[in-house]
């Protein structure tokens, strides 16, 4: 039997909670997440010489194996865990690793172009259900962690 995608979802008027402050964690999750991968990048760029002149390349590889990594196994970054956020699908599940990696591919396309991760800033800032372009596009949501 055929279900609607997102019905699966919290409604965000009659379960407003779910979704409560979720734009400022996403925002505080990003940024310790980024931190991290900062880190890491530091600790492998600084290993050898040639590193060095490779970071921008580093960062962005320990960065996308990161999210993809983190997301594919338990729908959230570490920095989203901390925050208490996690992603779901439209259909109300975990993300698998398929599903992250389209994510993480949509966030670093996105992030890659300054107009594209401005529309997808305001649009998590407006929509209904707080998502940003790449969310909409493959029906994710983040949600206030179940207790």
């Amino acid at each position: 039997m055929y279900t609607e995608p997102m019905s699966h979802l919290p409604d965000p008027e009659r379960q407003a909670g779910f979704y409560d402050g979720v734009l400022v964690k996403r925002f505080l999750a990003w940024i310790v997440d980024v931190v991290l991968i900062a880190l890491v990048t530091l600790v492998i760029s600084t290993v050898t010489i040639v590193g060095l002149f490779m970071m921008p390349l580093i960062f962005l590889t320990v960065g996308f194996l990161y999210r993809w990594m983190t997301l594919a196994s338990g729908s959230a970054t570490w920095g989203m865990r901390l925050m208490a956020i996690e992603f779901r699908n439209a259909w109300g599940e975990r993300l698998d690793g398929g599903q992250a990696f389209l994510h993480v591919l949509g966030y670093t396309i996105s992030m890659s172009t300054f107009i594209i991760q401005m529309v997808s800033v305001v649009l998590m800032a407006t929509s209904e259900r707080g998502q940003g372009l790449t969310d909409m596009v493959l029906g994710t949501v983040a949600l206030n962690r179940r207790a």
